[in-house]
């Protein structure tokens, strides 16, 4: 009875939080005016998770220096944006942690940067998810992959109530929350892959949906940015090039400004 009171709660502060960033209040009134305040960097893994590991390199060591080359864009540009990082150096965060530090800190965007890999060395490409379940087998890889750092967590089945990362069945319960931030989080997604496209030359595997828990449990609008492949040896020498991380650091930042624009536009 409580876990389904708590469930009720839930689903109507979803619903609340809808409405005001849609820009009205729930007694019908206009809301204050929305500002693109805080943006959460999520730089994937860390400490004693190396995630996907290349033939020289490690995911979280990229994901780290491109995280960190973001916020400084935003910094140096957004002056009126304030930027938290989840880590900062290489140390193990728990991934409900990552998500309750954007919560914690009522953020107003939350971009998870990863690394993609695959058995298939050939594959290449970018690609930015969004939480949702939409083709969720064919991406049920990568799914299973990014989700399975919980298994790494002290105490990871109390933790998460029993969920297993590596079960299609635990994933039934990811319908339902994320819907009201999709609409910003396709927005914002979509952006970056243009701009990896257009401006960084590197090809786009395109946005897609998938129940990644980092991006299940945060109340925002939310993406998950995949690099490229480590696993393919071309795009992993390139994305340990600086000028290259520099490249995919503004392209993430440009699409965070052009979000911003676009959201405080229609105010």
């Amino acid at each position: 009875m409580e876990r389904f009171k708590v469930k009720n709660i839930l689903l109507i502060s979803i619903f609340t939080l809808s409405l005001v960033f849609a820009g009205f209040s729930p007694t019908g009134s206009k809301a204050p005016e929305y500002r693109l305040k805080r943006v959460v960097i999520d730089a994937g893994h860390g400490g004693k998770d190396p995630g996907a590991v290349g033939a020289v390199s490690k995911e979280k060591d990229i994901a780290l220096a491109v995280a960190l080359k973001v916020g400084e864009y935003v910094k140096q540009n957004l002056p009126g944006v304030e930027v938290i990082y989840t880590r900062n150096s290489d140390v193990f965060v728990e991934l409900r942690e990552r998500a309750n530090i954007a919560n914690r800190n009522k953020a107003d965007l939350f971009v998870s940067i990863h690394c993609n890999a695959a058995t298939n060395r050939a594959a290449y490409g970018t690609e930015t998810f969004v939480m949702g379940t939409k083709n969720f087998e064919a991406n049920f890889e990568i799914v299973k992959r990014e989700n399975s750092v919980i298994l790494l967590e002290d105490n990871y089945e109390e933790s998460y109530e029993g969920f297993d990362p590596t079960s299609p069945e635990s994933y039934i319960m990811f319908n339902l929350t994320q819907k009201a931030f999709l609409s910003g989080s396709i927005s914002l997604a979509s952006k970056i892959e243009n701009d990896f496209s257009t401006r960084v030359n590197r090809t786009s595997r395109g946005v897609k949906q998938a129940p990644l828990y980092v991006l299940w449990t945060t109340s925002m609008p939310s993406v998950l940015v995949e690099l490229g492949f480590i696993s393919n040896r071309n795009e992993e020498s390139f994305m340990n090039n600086k000028d290259n991380q520099a490249y995919l650091a503004s392209a993430i930042y440009r699409s965070i400004k052009a979000y911003k624009e676009e959201i405080e536009e229609l105010q």
